[in-house]
């Protein structure tokens, strides 16, 4: 029977760029995924809906099945906050969280928060060992994000 990972993630960077600069960047959908590893496919549904479908990812000698999900987007200019929604009813995961763009002296602070539920299709007597290995693959993808966003902005 499968089980559900839960991975939360709250990160900031710094950057030189402008704050605007950085706000449209992240609220253009498309091109902040860009940026994001093992993306096999990034597809607009309309109305600022998208659907991730993630490479599968192969963790020791278990595979993932591929990671579905859809997020509906809403971004900010006057906060310079870009929130992103989980679909419920598209794939076997459910995302949510957000960007927040501030000034500082110098450049822009970046933060995101983020949460995914994700539907494991393993036997639930393996959650004790998959669900680590999961959360770990997947905040290192994050991580990842951030560096070549950073890098693409001139700060990395």
């Amino acid at each position: 029977m499968a089980f559900s990972v839960t991975i939360n993630v709250q990160k900031e960077f710094k950057t030189p760029s402008t704050p605007e600069k950085v706000f449209e960047l992240l609220a253009n959908v498309p091109l902040s995924a860009s940026h994001f590893p093992k993306v096999e496919q990034l597809v607009d549904l309309g109305e600022n809906v998208f659907r991730w479908e993630m490479e599968k990812i192969g963790i020791g000698s278990y595979t993932l099945q591929q990671t579905i999900y859809a997020c509906h987007y809403t971004a900010d200019p006057a906060t310079r906050r870009v929130v992103w929604t989980p679909v419920t009813s598209v794939g076997n995961a459910l995302v949510e969280g957000g960007w927040v763009v501030t000034p500082f002296e110098g450049g822009s602070r970046v933060s995101i928060t983020t949460k995914g539920d994700l539907i494991v299709d393993f036997s639930s007597f393996l959650q004790f060992i998959i669900s680590p290995l999961v959360e770990m693959e997947f905040t290192g993808m994050i991580q990842t994000y951030l560096s070549n966003l950073q890098q693409s902005l001139g700060g990395g």
